[in-house]
């Protein structure tokens, strides 16, 4: 009996065991991410970039059918065909006054030669088209990027926040132990215990604050990822801590020069404006009159022609009435405008109002650039004043801490004071990190607007 339960108890126990090993090897592992797959998979998964790539297929296909309509067409045609009752045979023109079956056959071809080169410049405006939207998705592009960027830097600033508390939460701890001996030996009163007791409830509430805001930054990016499970989602902690920007080394005019060659959002507008010019010219072609040249060969069959063979009158055989009625021709054709209710007229002055417009656009688009820039580097310049006057902070603060920490062992200041002072650190430490990632990011914007790719790898 003592055997038969220690048995099950065995194989209890192995079961646990079991069940225990594969629920840890089913979680997943937590993949780190770097800046750049966080922005590649963004860029590859984001919905506004999928449909814009798909609006460009369309663009795409629009060039393609005005290139083709270059070209001539050709069109068939074919019938087969019941008269009843007193009609003319178009093909004996004789009066048939019972039932005919008629077939007709053809094949016709007509290109255009001159039409005001509206065809041209439809595909030479569809091309600008095609070039503008190709900016525009990458202007979004841009837009995306920078904001995965932003949200990836307020992880690593959520995370520098924890630490910091941690960090807090341990000195606090250990003038804890510290004050519980000289209280249990009645060198101090109990209330010194109770306040750096409470001083540690409160550290420990900025800890429980801080991985909050962690795991709040860390699941707005999961979704903007589109990430199906974030819980296994974190960001690699590059090293920052000789980050050098260069806010002071480029002025907003040469920042504004390289812009005007790299940032889409001008390209774009170029191409607006040159594909607004084009339907200028589209319209002003209407005035143009428009040559053609057509062709066509075709063919019949009618019960009614019929001829006497071996002494009877019969249906003329279908092939030899193919080839009597085989005809073939060649023409030009030219329509020239006179007066169409000034539709034409009305078109070009629309046309030439909508080029001011891209033109206006043009201009508007340039100077938000420029001020964006300005922006940006006054930014980045007043980023790094306060990043370093905050270090300055840090470090008389650092030595005033030690100071007061160095007089509070000894006694010389109370549980309230040392606090104070230690309130006062922890919060120059958390304006140095506010002050240091908003730096880093201030000066990411202006290499993005030198056109380098957003990294931490420098």
């Amino acid at each position: 009996m003592k055997n038969i339960k220690s048995s099950i108890q065995s194989y209890f126990l192995t079961g646990v065991f079991a069940l225990l090993s594969i629920s840890v090897q089913a979680q997943p592992e937590t993949k780190q991410w770097t800046l750049e797959e966080c922005i590649n998979h963004a860029l590859e998964n984001n919905i506004q970039i999928q449909q814009s790539e798909l609006n460009l297929l369309i663009t795409n296909q629009n060039l393609a059918q005005s290139k083709y309509g270059m070209l001539p067409n050709i069109n068939g045609f074919a019938s087969h065909t019941y008269n009843f009752g007193q009609t003319i045979d178009p093909f004996t023109n004789q009066f048939a006054t019972s039932q005919v079956r008629s077939n007709s056959l053809s094949l016709s071809s007509s290109v255009t030669l001159f039409n005001g080169f509206q065809t041209l410049n439809t595909v030479k405006k569809n091309q600008a088209d095609l070039q503008a939207s190709r900016f525009d998705m990458e202007k979004m592009q841009n837009d995306i990027s920078l904001n995965i960027a932003n949200f990836y830097l307020q992880i690593l600033f959520s995370h520098e926040l924890v630490k910091n508390a941690e960090r807090q939460l341990q000195v606090t701890s250990g003038q804890i132990t510290r004050i519980q001996k000289l209280v249990d030996a009645g060198s101090l009163p109990e209330g010194n215990l109770r306040e750096i007791q409470a001083q540690y409830a409160s550290e420990e509430l900025q800890k429980i604050n801080a991985e909050n805001q962690l795991n709040i930054t860390t699941l707005n990016l999961a979704q903007i990822l589109r990430l199906e499970d974030a819980s296994n989602f974190d960001v690699v902690m590059p090293n920052l801590e000789s980050f050098q920007g260069v806010s002071e080394l480029i002025t907003p005019g040469a920042l504004y020069l390289t812009a005007l060659e790299t940032m889409p959002e001008v390209k774009s507008a170029e191409y607006s404006y040159y594909s607004a010019e084009k339907s200028k010219d589209i319209a002003r072609g209407a005035y143009s009159p428009n040559l053609s040249a057509t062709g066509s060969i075709g063919s019949g069959f009618s019960e009614n022609n019929k001829e006497f063979a071996d002494g009877e009158l019969r249906v003329k055989p279908f092939n030899d009435q193919l080839d009597d009625n085989f005809n073939k021709s060649v023409g030009f054709r030219i329509n020239i405008p006179i007066f169409n209710g000034m539709s034409a007229r009305s078109n070009v002055q629309r046309a030439k109002l909508s080029l001011e417009i891209a033109e206006l656009n043009l201009e508007d688009t340039k100077l938000q650039l420029r001020q964006k820039i300005e922006s940006a580097h006054n930014d980045a310049i007043a980023a790094l004043k306060r990043y370093k006057a905050a270090e300055k902070s840090v470090d008389a603060l650092n030595l005033s801490f030690n100071y007061t920490k160095q007089r509070f062992d000894v006694g010389m200041l109370n549980s309230f004071e040392f606090n104070n002072e230690k309130n006062r650190l922890n919060n120059a430490e958390s304006e140095l990190l506010q002050a240091k990632y908003e730096y880093i990011f201030k000066t990411k914007v202006l290499d993005f607007y030198q056109g380098k790719a957003i990294s931490f790898n420098k």
